[in-house]
């Protein structure tokens, strides 16, 4: 999936059923909460044993890695601290995908017949140990595969590009250094005394306390000239504005899938961390 926009965040709700383990992605198209906007994508939480996976798809109501639809996973371990990211797309030539009954999965419609289908790791969430061991804000820390932002050398005059063609011509086969990789830390919040909570500025967009809702910002960025992220600009967020109901806004690097699949990892409980 294509990158978010570069000067501002698209804005998105998340639908939750508790009932059938369901959460909805939308592209908000009104400032309002209550309106759920344009469907893009659906997450399903399945329990495998010790581990617990999130099937994402483009259709609300298949949930098969088998189908034309699956467009990947998120996949926890047993505390429900650390995350790994799957995708359907390999995110560079030559990239094998995980071992697993769903790597032989039928093919996309997300690649061509000429690229192998499977489950590609393409990054992680961590979420770290509380050691005050109180309901304080959690730590958490992602490291993903980004398109990169940077436009690819061109010929032309033109300053307009696709970003399928940048994603094509930027990403490759990651170095042992780890280039290429966009490192993403939240934003610590403060502790408010009057209010007597942590507190973050979500500019509106979050109008309910939880342990949950937190702000992401790079202090890594290997798409970006130079790598270096910029630790003040928030590259997502996501927070909580009724009882099944939360925002999440996402930009560049950060595809849709990629913003959705790290706020998926807020829901459950953190044995490790609370």
């Amino acid at each position: 999936m294509q990158p978010g926009p570069r000067e501002f965040s698209n804005q998105c709700l998340i639908k939750r059923n508790k009932k059938t383990s369901t959460f909805y992605l939308y592209l908000a198209l009104t400032p309002s909460f209550t309106d759920k906007g344009k469907f893009l994508l659906a997450a399903r939480r399945f329990r495998t044993g010790a581990y617990t996976e999130y099937i994402i798809s483009l259709d609300a109501d298949d949930f098969s890695q088998g189908s034309n639809a699956y467009v990947g996973k998120l996949r926890s371990d047993f505390l429900g601290t650390n995350f790994t990211v799957y995708d359907s797309q390999p995110p560079h030539n030559g990239a094998k995908p995980s071992n697993g009954k769903a790597s032989r999965r039928f093919a996309s419609k997300q690649i061509s017949p000429q690229v192998p289908a499977g489950n590609f790791e393409v990054g992680n969430v961590s979420y770290k140990f509380n050691l005050l061991k109180s309901r304080g804000p959690r730590r958490m820390i992602s490291t993903l595969r980004c398109p990169s932002s940077s436009p690819p050398p061109s010929s032309s005059s033109s300053t307009d590009h696709n970003p399928c063609d940048v994603v094509s011509k930027m990403i490759k086969k990651p170095n042992k250094d780890g280039s290429g990789l966009t490192i993403l830390k939240n934003k610590a919040p403060r502790w408010h005394e009057h209010l007597q909570c942590w507190c973050l500025n979500f500019h509106g967009r979050v109008t309910v306390a939880s342990v949950k809702n937190f702000q992401l910002a790079a202090s890594v960025d290997q798409s970006q000239p130079g790598g270096k992220g910029d630790e003040e600009t928030v590259l997502l967020q996501f927070g909580k504005v009724g009882d099944d109901t939360f925002t999440m806004d996402y930009r560049q690097p950060l595809s849709a899938f990629q913003a959705f699949a790290i706020c998926l990892t807020s829901f459950g409980t953190k044995l490790a961390c609370e």
